[in-house]
C-alpha cells in the first residue's frame, strides 16, 4: 500500500459512496455482541470523512441504515438508533470546524423522534459548510427511492404539472432523493461481499466498484486512499471504446 503522494489530486471522484459492512462479523471474531462492532466503527467513519474532505471529495454518502435493517433484532435496532443520536451530537462540532455540511436521505419519518431532532439540528447547524457534503443514508433503499419517485411523478402527471411525454432520464433523476448531487463515481464496499444491497440502484449505473475484504471497523485513511488509487487506475468509458476515450 503506497502513500498519499501517489494520488492524482486532479482526478478525485466528486462523489464517493460507501457500504459500511462487517461490523457484526468484526464483533463476533472478538467474542462481542454486534453492537460492539457498530460502536467500534465510529473511528472508521471519522477517518473516512476526514480523508475524503482532505482529498477534495465533494460528496461522501454513507449507507448507515437500510430499510431492510428494520428487520434486525429489536435490541440491535434500538442500540443503533441510540448510537446514531450519540454520534451526531458528538461529531457536529467537528463537522462545523471542518466546514462539512451534513445531509440525510431516506424515509426519515420512520426514524425515532429523537433521531429526527438530532439530525434536523445538525443539518441546520452545518448548512453553510462548503468544503464537503456528508450524506447519511438512513432508512434508505434504492427500491424505496425509485418507488417514492414514481409516486411523486404520478401525482404530478395527475395534476397536470408533468406530461408523460416529458419524462426523460433527467426528469426521473430529479425526483430521486439525490437530485441535488452528482451520481457516485466510486462505490466502496467493505467485508468482501460482492453486491450493492439495494443501495442507490439508479445512481450506481456507471459507478466504479471497489470491494475490499477488510471489515468496516478496521477501515482507515490509508484504505480510503487505496480505493481512490484503484479508481484512478480505471478507464471510465461509459459505453465508448478505449480509442474514443483517447481521442476525446
Amino acid at each position: 500500500m503506497t502513500g498519499k503522494a501517489e494520488i492524482d489530486t486532479q482526478n478525485i471522484p466528486a462523489h464517493v459512496a460507501v457500504i459500511m459492512d462487517g461490523n457484526g462479523r468484526w464483533a463476533k471474531q472478538r467474542g462481542g455482541l454486534r453492537v460492539f462492532g457498530h460502536q467500534s466503527a465510529i473511528t472508521a467513519v471519522r477517518e473516512t470523512v476526514e480523508e475524503a474532505a482532505e482529498l477534495g471529495v465533494r460528496y461522501l454518502t454513507l449507507y448507515a441504515f437500510s430499510t431492510e435493517n428494520w428487520n434486525r433484532p429489536a435490541l440491535e435496532v434500538m442500540a443503533l438508533m441510540q448510537l446514531l443520536v450519540h454520534t451526531i451530537r458528538q461529531e457536529t462540532a467537528t463537522l462545523l470546524k471542518n466546514s462539512i455540511r451534513l445531509e440525510a436521505i431516506g424515509d426519515l419519518t420512520t426514524l425515532p423522534k429523537t433521531c429526527q431532532r438530532e439530525l434536523a439540528e445538525a443539518m441546520e447547524l452545518t448548512k453553510d459548510g462548503s468544503r464537503m457534503t456528508l450524506v447519511l443514508a438512513l432508512s434508505y433503499s434504492g427500491r424505496w427511492d425509485l418507488t417514492q419517485a414514481a409516486k411523486r411523478m404520478a401525482d404530478d402527471v395527475a395534476t397536470g404539472k408533468l406530461q408523460p411525454s416529458q419524462v426523460t432520464e433527467a426528469i426521473v433523476a430529479s425526483y430521486l432523493v439525490t437530485a441535488k448531487m452528482p451520481d457516485p463515481e466510486l462505490l466502496i464496499r467493505t467485508s468482501g461481499e460482492q453486491r450493492i444491497s439495494n443501495f442507490l440502484l439508479w445512481q450506481l449505473a456507471y459507478t466504479e466498484l471497489y470491494i475490499t475484504d477488510l471489515l468496516w471497523p478496521d477501515f482507515r485513511k490509508e484504505h480510503f486512499q487505496e480505493a481512490i488509487r484503484a479508481y484512478q487506475r480505471r478507464e471510465r468509458r461509459f459505453g465508448k471504446t478505449s480509442e474514443q476515450i483517447t481521442v476525446s
